[in-house]
């Protein structure tokens, strides 16, 4: 009879503890199923359903065209303005969906992290693609709007919507990790995300051009509010759906390249920061759940 060495033997592993944002990867098929339940849920009992991704940005893109295109003429100095605040209504609105369903998505899933054990990290990232499934109906009518004001993108322009989306998911997602776990503890973390959410619209450029921020702000805080990703991701997707199209005359930011690079690598310590708090914090879930 052979003997098992202790040196065969698989590492131990304090439970409820696994491999992170890997685990969803080998997850896949409970993501999806979150995913199903998420949608299920939020719409049950509602009768325009999946429709409410039409009329709430439209309603949102309605009033903000009156407020800041028409009392505030920026619609006559602006080439296609309504397309300009369209491209940065629709990126916003990811944001927000993802962080701050993000946020609430532990402690709305409080029954099945109580019960049974899997990656909890399942629960933010669900709110990923569940805003995807929003995004899509918004995009489509935003390409359609474009179209109308003679939109000719070229592949470098669609390749910046593709990672304006990108900036914008990994830095909800790492946001979302981080004050999930926090509001496990702590349910004030909800109000500060909401709080956090009415500004992020006004702290990037979606209902403004850039150079009216350059020439009324200090150069330090012109920098410091480059360095934000979401000011990155909303130009990118200026880039994207409005610059093709107008007749291309407008200048540009300065360093546009440079600064969404900086936003990747931004939000790229969001996530490492996110899943680390995430991880620390999980093994208390259960029991203060």
């Amino acid at each position: 009879m052979s003997t098992t060495t202790s040196s065969e033997l698989p590492a131990l592993r304090e439970p409820g503890v696994g491999g992170g944002l890997l685990d969803v990867l080998r997850w896949r098929f409970l993501l999806r199923l979150l995913v199903r339940k998420e949608l299920r849920v939020r719409y049950r009992g509602s009768v325009l359903g999946l429709l409410w991704s039409y009329v709430k940005p439209g309603m949102q893109f309605l009033v903000f065209y009156i407020a800041m295109g028409v009392f505030f003429e920026l619609n006559k100095g602006t080439q296609a303005y309504a397309v300009y605040l369209f491209s940065g209504i629709v990126a916003i609105n990811f944001f927000n969906e993802i962080f701050g369903n993000a946020t609430r998505s532990v402690v709305l899933n409080a029954d099945l992290v109580k019960k049974i054990y899997l990656p909890r990290e399942l629960f933010p990232v669900s709110m990923i693609w569940v805003a995807c499934v929003h995004l899509l109906p918004q995009v489509v009518i935003l390409m359609g709007g474009a179209m109308l004001f003679g939109w000719h993108p070229g592949p470098l322009n669609l390749l910046a919507g593709l990672v304006a989306l990108v900036i914008v998911a990994l830095l909800a997602l790492g946001l979302g990790l981080l004050f999930s776990a926090v509001n496990v503890l702590f349910r004030d973390a909800e109000n500060i995300v909401d709080l956090f959410l009415m500004v992020a619209t006004w702290a990037s450029p979606v209902l403004y051009t850039w150079d009216r921020v350059e020439s009324n702000v200090p150069h330090w805080v012109w920098l410091l509010y480059q360095c934000n990703p979401l000011t990155a991701a909303v130009e990118l997707m200026h880039y994207c759906f409005w610059y093709p199209a107008t007749n291309e005359s407008t200048a540009l930011p300065p360093n546009l390249p440079l600064w969404s690079l900086l936003a990747v690598a931004v939000s790229g310590v969001a996530i490492g920061i996110g899943q680390l708090v995430f991880s620390r914090l999980q093994g208390r879930f259960a029991q203060e759940l």
